[in-house]
């Protein structure tokens, strides 16, 4: 394969994004791309033995920052290491995108002038992966589509529960709808409205959940509005980082707490392993015509390493092409609904 990972996206870049690079290159074999400054890629690689490696660099002469506008970024910056390497896969050069850049930025980029939509899609939804109950879950939208349709959830559903199936390994994924209750009714207009498309929609809907069933390990696919999405992740990542520093604390409270906090010290480190977002490295986002890769801006080199393993399962699923087929069998699609409306 050839993986295309953009050296500029990480608040730190471009040290964890080459190293990361250089780990994935060495662990899976593949060709890794890098695009962004050369000079300054060039003197990280030289900081590695890289002998026998498909690294190869891609110089892109601007990079898009954290704080840069999505709606400027587009048009503004044209040769920034997000246009560029999403050109490669677009192109055919390369086989996935993976960025831990502005999330916002990658959006625009590549639906409104790189990669655009997979043809039928109404809109691309930013997901998240879980592991939650020694397996992976899928949620989606957790940002990109802050006002929802039924009909999108419906279109979210079916890209969630392919992505599960091909890329995370999931037989006949559990598909439900994030609601304030599990009871067949429940929820707001959209959220009934859309569980009525998916009883009909070929996925393996199961019904609502509520919060503590997500984390319980009830669905395998969780679909939701972008605000919704994005409000529960917000919180879910909050609660996590308060409950880890009351844990720390205590643990030294007192000479017998931290006697405790020795013996149990395996354990606790067993513990984070499983939660810690870094060991999934990055999240699709599902309806581009090509596989991309969005990990977060804090992102260590370990992060950006998985988040090429996330890449390359979703190009051995063909993932794009599984959702192209996917909405061409239905009349879930954004080309049906004009046409009808025509």
């Amino acid at each position: 394969m050839r993986i295309v990972v953009d050296a500029m996206g990480s608040d730190k870049n471009p040290v964890p994004d080459v190293e990361g690079a250089v780990l994935a290159a060495r662990e899976y074999g593949d060709t890794v791309i890098l695009v962004g400054d050369q000079p300054l890629i060039e003197n990280e690689l030289a900081r590695y033995s890289i002998a026998g490696l498909s690294l190869d660099v891609v110089h892109a002469a601007q990079h898009v920052t954290m704080t840069d506008r999505p709606s400027v970024v587009g048009r503004g910056k044209p040769d920034s290491s997000m246009h560029v390497g999403m050109r490669l896969v677009r192109d055919g050069q390369g086989d996935a995108f993976v960025t831990a850049g502005n999330t916002g930025a990658v959006l625009a980029i590549a639906t409104l002038h790189t990669l655009r939509r997979i043809p039928g899609v109404f809109r691309p939804a930013l997901s998240t992966i879980l592991p939650v109950q020694k397996r992976l879950m899928i949620l989606l939208d957790i940002g990109t589509n802050a006002d929802c349709r039924a009909e999108w959830l419906e279109q979210f559903a079916l890209m969630g529960s392919l992505y599960a199936e091909r890329a995370l390994g999931c037989s006949v994924p559990r598909v439900a709808l994030l609601s304030n209750g599990e009871e067949e009714g429940k929820g707001n207009m959209l959220v009934r409205e859309a569980a009525e498309l998916l009883a009909h929609s070929g996925v393996n809907f199961i019904g609502n959940v509520e919060p503590k069933d997500v984390l319980g390990g009830a669905a395998d696919v969780v679909v939701m509005d972008g605000f919704s999405g994005n409000v529960f992740i917000k919180s879910l990542e909050a609660m996590s980082s308060t409950l880890l520093d009351i844990i720390r604390d205590e643990l030294t409270a007192d000479l017998r707490s931290k006697m405790g906090g020795l013996l149990s010290k395996p354990a606790f480190r067993r513990a984070y392993h499983h939660l810690d977002p870094f060991e999934i490295g990055g999240a699709p986002l599902l309806g581009v015509n090509g596989v991309v890769i969005i990990g977060h801006g804090r992102s260590n080199a370990r992060a950006i390493k998985n988040a090429v393993r996330q890449a390359r399962q979703a190009v051995s699923g063909q993932i794009v092409e599984a959702i192209t087929t996917g909405l061409a069998k239905t009349s879930l699609s954004a080309n049906d609904q004009t046409s009808e409306q025509a």
